[in-house]
């Protein structure tokens, strides 16, 4: 009774949130309004709307402006983006809660590109990305991208997330990165004897590293100053220090709004005939379709409002794209940081999410100078946490510890970005994504004996190419027997694809050649070219074997120790040579 009972209280914990789940949902799902209206049809909060995009402007303002430094560009920019992410993707019905803007994760593919084509190039290179999303979302694609791997994803991001933090560790200390994310880790020892060389160097890192530990140390803050976002206090303190007489630290460079608009011309429209500019236009799109949707996943999990509809939000970030390609800015995507504070503020419906890029662009328009203030090394360490997030270092043991084979992808995915770029990262952990699958399905059983006259070869399972060694060496070994008779049992696989079919075939055709008698039984039903007798074949006569082109039925009493129950009784046609 009492194990009885214990078993009952297990399940009843187990079921509660399954059972409370369709309730939740159902009742936040809107009637009619496509996701517009309030959660659970309540009557709309305008206020806490306000406060809620009030909080995510907050927290997007030092990362529009951060992504945008670790880009290579002009503030400006990452403003401007950040503004059509507010005002343009957030007013599209795609997703409810989560937000946009210029996202981290991109940082170094947009610094890698203006390196290598140059401003001006950018605008075009997301106009048509946004294009391309559009395009995508049109044809019903947006879901596609969840059938990626959360072991590519997760590297993806890990490999984002580390080059990262080793290249804002440069602006961190007032100094310059050297290049590319390995040049940037090698280095870091030089960067640490320049640091204690300078006093103003150590200032700035002082202050980046206070901006790191409130990242992650302010949550835990008792009361209500815990809700004032953890960048936005970096910022202000750093503000305060850079005030104080003999600090010399850098500061933000920000110049007129509306004069760093940059809409491509002609010779930026030519570039498309650059192999360079569309790899580029092709990377950006998957890239920031992925992100973003993979973000919208992760928001849906957040909250239990209505759910993303993931071709209109491909939509939706294609038009944010193309928007913000035409003004020349960084390219958008979703980020997680600002969804999580929108959802953590109690938003409810898209209002949030649009009044946080109204905010974003009466700041910039009105109190330009306000940004003067900000010292770099704040902001650097604002996207030093954000790597840090991305990289996430508790995964990889996770993922060991739940599937070593996608630990070898998650891992792949990652060190091939680092090491080179991030198409060809995620490309090849799709590769091995894919490999890894097919290993997995290929699971065939071969099992091989010897009774009395006859090789008995069972296979079972999946046959695919990528397991005919281990048929070829159970033929060979079939073969070598030295038996007159070769029974090959396949009506226990499961697929059995050309190359294996092939392969087997070849085979008896060959052994028959020799003179032996090769009993072959194929998956599915029996087919014979004459209908079938209710009553069993008669036996040849003892004194004569059948002739090379007679057929008849193989009918083995004996039970076959590893062979399928359901097909030890069963006629089988075989032609014997």
């Amino acid at each position: 009774m009492s194990g009885a009972h214990a078993r009952g209280r297990t399940r009843t914990k187990v079921n509660v949130p399954r059972m409370g789940t369709p309730k939740a949902e159902s009742a936040v799902r809107p009637s009619g309004n496509g996701g517009n209206g309030a959660a659970g049809g309540a009557k709309l909060d305008l206020a806490n709307e306000i406060t809620a995009s009030l909080v995510v402007f907050l927290v997007a303002l030092p990362l529009c402006i951060g992504v945008a430094v670790a880009s290579g560009v002009p503030a400006e920019l990452g403003i401007i983006s950040g503004v059509i992410g507010g005002l343009v993707v957030g007013a599209v019905r795609g997703s409810t809660l989560q937000v946009s803007g210029p996202a981290a994760g991109l940082a170094a593919l947009v610094a890698e590109t203006v390196t290598e084509l140059g401003v001006a190039m950018l605008g075009v290179i997301v106009l048509f990305s946004g294009i391309l999303q559009i395009v995508l979302g049109v044809v019903r694609l947006g879901r596609l991208f969840q059938a990626i791997s959360l072991a590519v994803v997760q590297g993806m991001l890990a490999g984002i997330g580390l080059p990262l933090m080793f290249s804002q560790a440069y602006p961190m200390a007032d100094s310059k990165a050297p290049g590319t994310p390995i040049e940037n880790m090698a280095g870091i020892p030089g960067l640490f004897a320049d640091i204690l060389t300078s006093p103003q160097a150590m200032i700035a890192t002082l202050l980046g590293v206070a901006t790191i530990v409130l990242s992650f140390l302010w949550k835990k803050v008792p009361g209500p100053a815990k809700k004032v976002p953890a960048a936005l206090v970096a910022v202000g303190i750093g503000i305060a220090v850079a005030a104080l007489p003999g600090v010399d630290v850098k500061t933000l460079q920000v110049g007129n709004l509306v004069a760093s608009v940059q809409v491509p011309g002609a010779e930026q429209f030519a570039g498309l005939a650059d192999t360079a500019v569309i790899t580029a236009i092709l990377t950006f799109t998957v890239i920031a379709s992925a992100e973003s949707l993979f973000t919208a996943a992760a928001v849906d999990r957040m909250h239990s409002g209505p759910r993303t509809r993931y071709n209109t939000e491909l939509i939706a970030q294609g038009a944010g794209n193309t928007v913000a390609g035409i003004l020349g800015a960084l390219p958008i995507t979703a980020v997680v940081a600002r969804s999580s504070a929108n959802v953590q503020s109690g938003a409810k419906t898209r209002i949030s999410r649009t009044l946080h890029g109204l905010w974003l662009l009466a700041f910039a328009l009105l109190l330009p100078q306000v940004l003067a203030l900000i010292p770099i090394a704040v902001l650097a360490g604002v996207l030093v946490h954000s790597g840090w997030k991305l990289f996430a270092p508790d995964e990889f043991p996770k993922m060991w510890r739940q599937d070593r084979g996608e630990f070898v992808v998650m891992t792949t995915t990652t060190l091939v970005i680092v090491a080179t770029a991030l198409l060809e990262g995620v490309l090849i952990g799709l590769a091995a994504g894919i490999v890894l699958a097919a290993l997995r399905m290929s699971q065939t059983v071969i099992r091989q004996h010897v009774e009395d006259d006859t090789a008995k070869v069972v296979m079972a399972g999946n046959a695919t190419f990528l397991r005919l060694p281990q048929v070829i060496e159970a033929l060979e070994g079939a073969a070598a027997s030295g038996k007159p008779r070769i029974r090959l049992d396949l009506t226990g696989v499961t697929h059995l694809d050309h190359a294996c079919r092939n392969q087997v075939e070849e085979f008896t055709a060959q052994q028959r050649g020799l003179g032996l008698r090769v009993e072959l039984l194929m998956p599915g039903p029996a087919k014979t070219e004459t209908p079938v007798v209710a009553t069993p074949a008669p036996a040849p006569p003892a004194a004569s074997a059948p002739g090379p082109d007679a057929q008849w039925f193989y009918l083995d009493t004996r039970p076959l120790s590893d062979s399928h129950a359901d097909h030890a009784e069963s006629y089988f046609p075989v032609t014997s040579r």
